[in-house]
């Protein structure tokens, strides 16, 4: 299995841009090139927002997000935010519903992202962060399940962490502490495969996060950089490799709970998601073991 994990592997990242994904769509129709994570913060926030055939659940989530926003842009002028939708290969309306709330807000509060093809939800999160300006750069599902206020239970997570070695420091919103509740609205089988998984977190990948796959996760600009341009997993493990990865190089990371809510409409498919994400954790251990992967930083082209 080693030496399958070792020949198989790509060896580093793609960090490829095509040449329609290096601009984004104005509000008045024009295009813009993106900006770059190896530029200076602009934005106090960046929040990234993944998003695959999401035309139905995006906008509860947005109106809740920029509501918060704007209210407490207003309460602290100097306040300032950022929200990408990447919009990951969708077949629906997807854009067409994010282009909406860059009308309203104007392009330097609400940006869409159009990938070309699907990357998986971690590729359409690495794209979102090297195309941010904040200082911190939030992730948050499009399907809100995570109240949009609690990015201030993570705030204060990450601020618990200073001082910050090289400015690095992550911060994740965790559902941990609702396990129990969960479980009594669970089939077996599926309460079987979420310890399955859990279990192979904690014995191939990462031992100190009890929750890796919320995705409610706040980085520093400086973290975000050095954990996604070493990622390898575009799918629903990247997760596991970035706090892998984050462990690795010593980043502090704070877990902390945050309110969160089962929202229809899932793109996890049961069985068939959970085995891929458990070959994907053997995979990350191996690899990084055998050294077919690298803890180096590449630059997206």
């Amino acid at each position: 299995i080693c030496m399958i994990a070792y020949i198989t592997a790509i060896k580093m990242p793609t960090l490829h841009r095509h040449e329609e994904e290096k601009f984004f769509v104005n509000a008045e129709g024009r295009k813009e090139s993106v900006p770059s994570i190896h530029d200076p913060p602009t934005k106090e926030l960046s929040v990234v927002v993944p998003s695959y055939n999401e035309e139905e659940r995006l906008p509860l989530m947005m109106d809740e997000a920029l509501d918060y926003l704007e209210k407490r842009q207003k309460r602290d002028p100097s306040f300032t935010y950022e929200v990408i939708v990447v919009d990951d290969g969708s077949k629906d309306q997807t854009t067409k519903v994010a282009m909406k709330y860059c009308k309203k807000y104007g392009s330097d509060k609400v940006r869409v992202l159009s990938l070309v093809k699907n990357r998986g939800k971690g590729g359409a999160v690495r794209m979102g962060v090297f195309s941010s300006r904040g200082k911190k750069i939030l992730m948050a599902d499009a399907d809100g399940a995570t109240k949009f206020a609690d990015i201030e239970k993570v705030e204060e997570g990450l601020k618990c962490l200073q001082p910050w070695p090289s400015q690095m420091a992550i911060s994740c919103g965790s559902r941990a502490h609702l396990e129990k509740d969960s479980i009594a609205k669970r089939s077996y089988f599926r309460t079987l495969l979420m310890y399955g998984f859990h279990f192979l977190v904690w014995f191939l990948c990462v031992k100190e996060i009890r929750d890796t796959q919320c995705g409610f996760k706040l980085l520093t600009r400086e973290a975000a950089l050095r954990t996604f341009s070493t990622l390898h997993i575009e799918r629903w493990a990247f997760d596991v490799e970035l706090l892998y990865i984050a462990q690795h190089l010593r980043i502090p990371i704070a877990e902390v709970a945050v309110n969160w809510t089962e929202i229809e409409g899932s793109k996890l498919v049961p069985f068939w998601s959970w085995l891929q994400m458990g070959r994907d954790l053997l995979f990350i251990r191996l690899r990084y073991m055998t050294g077919a992967w690298q803890l180096e930083t590449r630059k997206c082209n």
